[in-house]
């Protein structure tokens, strides 16, 4: 499925390809740590990326007990499974199948995400996106998406696409937006499936970080075929288009890319600011009571 009728210069190739570690959270969640880990701490703006995915109860019942965050936006994608939202702003919400939930922690927020089921497979993603300075202490936001405002475009060869950010134009010239808005960095989120065969282009932002996730199949990327299987997290090079192609096998990817903020970056722990004194009060803040 070519996406894109505008005439673009440079495909993005696979300039490194990363595999997730195995880690836990929360309350003993096992997930896949694929960026914030060793092997890729971050790309910039994106500071972590979490798979979990599990048939077990006992690897996800702990759920995410109550927990702070300042200074950027936590993104659950779920595709399996329902886990509930609570925050310290009154907001809630249940995350079903095929929906999304944005959060933009800002100068403070406090949620749990819980499971609510004892059993069956719970499979999503957790995207870390970082804020730039001046929005790190903006008021907390949350944007609760229910899988049928997540527009679906189909291709003639079987091709899905999934639009959750940004802006996807097929090879009709129709423009369909994501529902996701009003993020600073510009994202661009697609969930892509592919049968084997198929052909995915589309155009990207020349200068926006960029990665594609394979968590079903595999899935050639790039005029020089790189090849990533299940698992494989592909950083992309710099460019105006991505190009993959399901050769060998039927493939699922999410696509994500993101405007890099080019600033300092200091983490400790759920807070991520641009200096270590601002860390300091961060945890001040939080242990006077001061996230309201």
């Amino acid at each position: 499925m070519k996406t894109s009728t505008q005439t673009t210069v440079g495909t993005r190739e696979v300039g490194q390809l990363v595999r997730g570690q195995p880690t836990s959270d929360g309350d003993g969640v096992r997930l896949t740590r694929v960026i914030g880990g060793r092997s890729l701490s971050d790309l910039d703006p994106f500071l972590m990326l979490d798979e979990f995915g599990s048939d077990s109860a006992s690897d996800y019942i702990g759920g995410f007990p109550s927990h702070p965050h300042r200074g950027f936006e936590t993104v659950t994608y779920m595709l399996e499974g329902r886990m509930r939202h609570r925050d310290n702003q009154g907001n809630e919400g249940l995350l079903v199948p095929g929906s999304v939930q944005w959060m933009t922690a800002g100068r403070g927020i406090i949620h749990s995400e819980m499971p609510e089921q004892e059993e069956g497979r719970m499979r999503g993603f957790q995207l870390w996106v970082n804020l730039p300075a001046k929005d790190k202490m903006t008021a907390p936001r949350y944007q609760d998406i229910a899988p049928e405002r997540i527009p679906l475009v189909r291709g003639a060869d079987g091709s899905e696409v999934r639009v959750i950010a940004g802006t996807h134009t097929n090879g009709a010239g129709t423009v369909t937006q994501g529902p996701v808005e009003g993020i600073a960095t510009d994202p661009l989120y697609f969930d892509v499936a592919l049968p084997k065969g198929a052909h995915f282009e589309h155009s990207l932002p020349a200068g926006h970080s960029a990665f594609i996730y394979v968590f079903e199949g595999q899935a050639s990327i790039g005029a020089r075929a790189g090849r990533a299987v299940r698992g494989d997290l592909a950083v992309l090079t710099d460019g105006e288009q991505v190009s993959v192609v399901a050769d060998a096998a039927p493939a699922r990817f999410i696509l994500v890319a993101g405007r890099p903020l080019r600033e300092p970056v200091v983490k400790y722990g759920p807070f991520v600011m641009n200096t270590r004194a601002q860390i300091v009060q961060a945890v001040d803040d939080y242990s006077a009571g001061r996230f309201v």
